[in-house]
């Protein structure tokens, strides 16, 4: 049972802004241990991620896209680990919101600061039985599994046409964390192994995948809980990288400032300051500035809840894919530009600059099937 703590009842600045100086500090020591600090742990609770898209019968929000992505957005100036994990506990919070009320029940049953976390990718096996059904398997990459109270896996399911999944929520009792994670960027993620041997799940605590990518929640009618993934879901993982991207800006700035400043106060002639700074900081806000209003409308069109359209679903795959790409060029662009002093290991943009490139390689954030997905519903064909 975790603890029980006074959060905030919203995603408030205040409380935001709290977690990020946090996160800010603990950056380097959360990257070495390869897990956040137990200090991010408890600000990222008290800032009101875990109960951000958690049901209004629970304690929960039930909150808004938009106050997401800002919000996760804002602590990623100061640490992309934190931002993606406070993103996606948030995120898999919301999916729990998909259980029948029995289920939700569960998982809810101490408040709704309950942290849940998980994996889409069908890499268990569940075999039905009385009352539930019997859960095998590994699942990669699960961030914040560290400090998790539920996981919701999937798991293929016998079927007599095509192949089937579903997705169970286990408690933290029921499966085991193999330490699998270790990556040139976003250590602090902690995104080990979940490994899960033959544990009983009853009905009330599974959904049919397929549910997520329709928004037929079983016992929710809250806008959060009935948008369809794909609506979403590029949301959850480009707006820490905005964040990032918004930090690296910020560093890279003060860096060639102060570089200026030093020539100035030197005995020889002051250098002018050279059209490559210029065009890569005009270039640079300008590719970030469009990234944010990308994912604006993107969080916009999927507040919108059941009503989104499949044409609005697609641009949103579209655009955070989009938004994705103008971060990566924007960052290489100021990590190219920042000279080698600027690629120092105490340096804030060699970190941002590794996170941002290994999260843009996300399956969810991929171009091509993003514009495919898109140009099927321009056609029509």
């Amino acid at each position: 049972m975790r603890e029980q703590r006074s959060p905030a009842t919203r995603l408030t600045p205040t409380a935001v802004a709290d977690l990020a100086a946090v996160a800010a500090r603990c950056a380097a020591a959360s990257e070495a241990d390869r897990r956040l600090d137990p200090d991010v742990v408890h600000a990222l609770i008290d800032a009101g991620f875990a109960r951000h898209f958690a049901p209004t019968r629970h304690g929960g929000n039930a909150g808004t896209f938009t106050d997401l992505t800002r919000a996760v957005a804002r602590v990623g100036e100061a640490c992309t680990a934190t931002a993606w994990c406070a993103s996606l506990v948030a995120n898999l919070g919301r999916m729990a919101g998909l259980l029948p009320a029995e289920g939700q029940a569960e998982v809810w049953a101490d408040g709704p600061d309950a942290v849940v976390v998980g994996s889409l990718s069908p890499t268990g096996r569940a075999e039905p039985v009385s009352g539930g059904w019997r859960l095998s398997g590994r699942w990669a990459y699960i961030s914040a599994v560290g400090f998790a109270d539920w996981a919701l896996l999937c798991g293929q399911v016998p079927s007599d046409g095509p192949p089937a999944a579903r997705v169970f929520a286990v408690p933290r009792a029921a499966y085991e964390i193999t330490d699998t994670w270790f990556n040139v960027g976003m250590g602090a993620t902690g995104s080990n192994t979940v490994v899960v041997r033959d544990v009983l799940v009853p009905d009330a605590r599974s959904f049919d995948r397929a549910h997520l990518f329709t928004g037929a929640a079983a016992a929710s009618t809250e806008p959060c809980h009935v948008v369809p993934l794909p609506a979403v879901n590029g949301l959850s993982f480009v707006a820490p990288v905005l964040g990032a991207a918004r930090g690296m800006e910020r560093a890279w700035t003060a860096h060639v400032t102060e570089k200026i400043r030093s020539a100035a106060a030197g005995s020889g002639p002051v250098p002018p300051r050279r059209v490559e700074q210029d065009v890569t900081l005009a270039r640079t806000a300008g590719e970030i500035d469009a990234a944010e209003l990308l994912l604006e409308r993107a969080a916009a069109a999927a507040d919108q809840g059941a009503g989104i359209t499949p044409l609005e679903t697609s641009r949103n795959l579209r655009d955070c894919s989009l938004a994705m790409d103008l971060l990566v060029e924007a960052v290489n662009r100021l990590f190219r530009a920042a000279g080698t002093s600027g690629h120092a290991t105490s340096s804030p943009m060699q970190r941002a600059w590794r996170e941002v490139n290994t999260a843009s390689s996300h399956v969810a954030l991929q171009f091509p099937p993003a514009a495919s997905a898109y140009a099927d519903q321009v056609f029509k064909i």
